[in-house]
């Protein structure tokens, strides 16, 4: 047996010892424990309900609008959003590997296919009992999309992206590496950047005013100055959701990595504490919001064609994302003066 493969057996033998002892935690909890990434974990399932896949993964997508029902499920290192729907219109835009896709319906999502590295089907028993889904990783092994079969999905359409798409080598090792590091800058012309702030004319202009300067995303904030973005209580999402829920004020929330951004578009109803997870328990649409990770909140405007933009943005320890919320709106609409009010109720830091 080569050292690859017996390290494959190892990891899996080390998995279904830890499954024993530990019958209620998840996968990426797990992988966490045992020092290796989601994506290895479950390729120790290759051959007992999961196949690896390969191909072109924008083909891949396209082919999940004839899934029908479905729960999607993308998240950040704190943020986990899971929407039930369709996946009811998708556009390919650009070229490979650099090719993103805009999904718009009942699942919103924008997705980055340049970080896509692995895929896998997977039919396993959960919690729930028998569970079919596609799950998609980056080079590090890290989640990017989850995509979860209901009772109304096609399960032929299962079974032909599957098959379709099924790696010919399936006991390959993954080649796991370790996200490159970003270098960022930190003396820039602070006259100059302020000056391209003030004038964006939509929100999608800040990206390139950051790539721009070469600037991290938070540091952007503090350089900026209070007038357009000034801390709040780590934890204020909290009384923005409950405000939101109290006048059934429609929202955005944005969550993600980098593979894909997950969008939801409407009201919020149902909210609940459980231990350190502020969630939204609706029934297409469920958010759980780690609140452990939340370091610093930051309410943040921006300037558009259609006046002020106003979101709360939350940054973990490390600096990196965790979820943006915004009032709803539509290109050409300007901002709901009620969301302008809400934001301006919460307690500056």
């Amino acid at each position: 047996m080569n050292t690859a493969i017996n390290t494959a057996y190892s990891l899996k033998e080390k998995y279904q010892q830890f499954k024993i002892n530990n019958p209620t935690v998840r996968i990426r909890e797990a992988a966490a424990q045992l020092g290796v990434s989601e994506a290895e974990l479950l390729a120790t399932g290759i051959g007992e309900g999961v196949s690896r896949l390969e191909g072109h993964w924008p083909d891949l997508i396209l082919q999940c609008r004839d899934l029908g029902r479905v729960l999607s499920l993308a998240r950040s290192e704190g943020c986990v959003l899971e929407h039930k729907g369709t996946f009811q219109k998708i556009s390919i835009h650009g070229k490979a590997p650099h090719q993103m896709a805009t999904v718009i319906g009942p699942i919103e999502q924008r997705i980055f296919f340049s970080n896509w590295k692995y895929g896998f089907s997977a039919e396993v028993d959960g919690a729930r009992g028998p569970m079919k889904s596609f799950q998609f990783f980056d080079a590090a092994g890290v989640a990017i999309l989850k995509i979860y079969l209901q009772k109304e999905s096609n399960l032929e359409v299962f079974d032909h992206i599957k098959t379709e798409f099924k790696a010919l080598d399936q006991m390959a090792p993954l080649a796991i590496s370790p996200a490159p590091a970003v270098s960022y800058q930190t003396n820039i012309d602070e006259d100059a950047f302020r000056k391209d702030w003030e004038e964006m004319k939509d929100t999608h202009d800040f990206y390139g005013m950051l790539k721009k300067y070469q600037l991290h995303r938070q540091v952007a904030l503090e350089k900026i100055g209070s007038q357009w973005a000034y801390q709040v209580d780590r934890l204020a999402v909290r009384r923005l959701l409950e405000l939101a829920s109290d006048q059934q004020l429609p929202i955005m929330i944005f969550a993600g990595n980098k593979g894909i951004i997950q969008i939801h578009q409407g009201k919020v109803k149902n909210l609940k504490q459980i231990d350190n997870w502020f969630n939204i328990m609706d029934p297409d649409f469920v958010m759980h919001l780690n609140e452990d990770r939340i370091d610093k909140a930051w309410v943040v405007h921006k300037n558009t064609a259609d006046g002020l933009v106003s979101s709360v943005e939350l940054f973990d320890a490390t600096g990196e994302l965790v979820a943006q919320y915004f009032g709803l709106r539509k290109p050409g609409i300007p901002q709901n003066v009620a969301w302008k009010q809400l934001i301006g109720q919460l307690p500056k830091r």
